[in-house]
């Protein structure tokens, strides 16, 4: 049955509409028309009040290590997923990369075919972030070393096998990788992220010619940019790559977020990071091996290495807002089109626009959460 949200501002192209109404059935969106032409156009269809809040597509996550109480590198199931899902709905998150931090070949294996196998429409899946272990043991964090190592050409040879739908992001260090395997993955449709790298300004510009298309949380865990040795920072900066960010005031602070915003525009979007306290009262967990705490916002390891974040997506939007000096409308598109675009799935995901599917959120004048709809579905 067709339904209709009527008496929001909804979010179309670059700003916010009244007095248009969304249409949508089963899982995608089907007619955006005049408030007027409904009763003309759609008789007895069901009726969503949206009550005056804003209406924006589902908000995109390429950058979650879990959350809802629960680790994809600890659990690499199905019910994870379920639960990361479900717990992602919460803060408007419809889509997301479940990523998996640096591990043993095995559990690379094991999540590749979950993802192969699993409904991943039903859970929200864009595909899996591998990030690492192709890493810079330099610029670990809090990644376990024992771990890292250089690529091997089966796990390279599966993950190409798997395709840019179940794999949509692979995180290494490009000065740690043959640029023949940068370019092999890059032509299978896969997207290279350098992070975890070292690496300066001419190393990385290098090998973006080989196919580096993303970088992953801005700032962390890369070379910095300084004026004589840009690094990676510069180096991103200084091209077509996009990237995530995590907006949560412990990762980065503001100012430099609005300075990459001011140098970057659409080609940067708004990430997570975040890992299983997000949704629970837990004060602690493990990160493969790593003890990581929870306080006051922020997780950390046993030496004050960051961990992972606490943020949650709508909690990204807001800080953009009151923290960046952007309009709401662009932190809408830092959370849902420019993610879209960032690994290309903009062609379904990322506006309100019939065909794309009904992942829609409803935010108050307060930026506060008031409802999801998912795939068509009302949480």
């Amino acid at each position: 049955m067709k339904k209709a949200i009527v008496n929001g501002e909804l979010f179309i192209g670059n700003r916010f509409y009244k007095d248009r109404v969304l249409v949508f059935e089963n899982e995608k969106i089907v007619d955006i028309l005049d408030a007027s032409e409904l009763e003309k156009e759609y008789r007895n269809i069901e009726v969503i009040d949206a009550k005056g809040c804003y209406v924006t597509p589902g908000f995109i996550d390429l950058q979650l290590n879990g959350c809802g109480g629960v680790l994809f590198n600890d659990d690499i199931s199905e019910k994870t997923l379920e639960i990361m899902y479900k717990t992602n709905l919460k803060f408007g998150c419809t889509s997301f990369t479940p990523t998996l931090i640096t591990t043993s070949d095995e559990n690379i294996l094991k999540a590749i075919s979950l993802v192969e196998n699993v409904d991943k429409e039903k859970y929200g899946v864009v595909g899996l972030h591998i990030e690492g272990p192709y890493i810079n043991v330099e610029k670990k964090g809090i990644h376990n070393p024992k771990f890292i190592r250089a690529t091997e050409d089966k796990i390279i040879d599966r993950i190409i096998e798997a395709g840019k739908e179940n794999v949509r992001i692979i995180t290494l260090a490009p000065e740690k990788t043959d640029k023949k395997v940068i370019s092999k993955l890059h032509k299978a449709g896969i997207n290279v992220a350098l992070g975890h790298t070292n690496g300066t300004y001419e190393e990385l510009k290098e090998k973006e010619g080989y196919g580096v298309t993303l970088a992953t949380h801005l700032y962390n865990g890369m070379s910095s940019f300084n004026h004589r040795n840009p690094g990676a920072v510069g180096a991103i900066f200084d091209s077509d790559i996009c990237a995530g960010i995590i907006v949560d005031g412990f990762h980065c602070h503001y100012s430099a977020i609005k300075s990459a915003i001011k140098i970057m525009g659409e080609r940067l979007f708004l990430v997570t990071d975040a890992v299983s306290p997000v949704g629970t009262d837990m004060e602690y967990f493990y990160f493969e091996g790593n003890k990581v705490y929870y306080k006051d916002g922020k997780c950390f390891g046993e030496d004050g290495t960051l961990g992972g974040s606490a943020l949650t997506m709508d909690m990204g939007v807001k800080n953009l807002v009151k923290h960046c000096d952007i309009t709401l409308e662009e932190a809408i598109r830092m959370a849902t089109l420019y993610p879209a675009k960032a690994v290309k799935i903009d062609d379904r995901y990322g506006k309100l626009q019939p065909e794309y599917f009904a992942d829609i959120v409803f935010l108050d004048k307060h930026l506060n959460l008031k409802k999801v709809i998912a795939k068509g579905i009302e949480y």
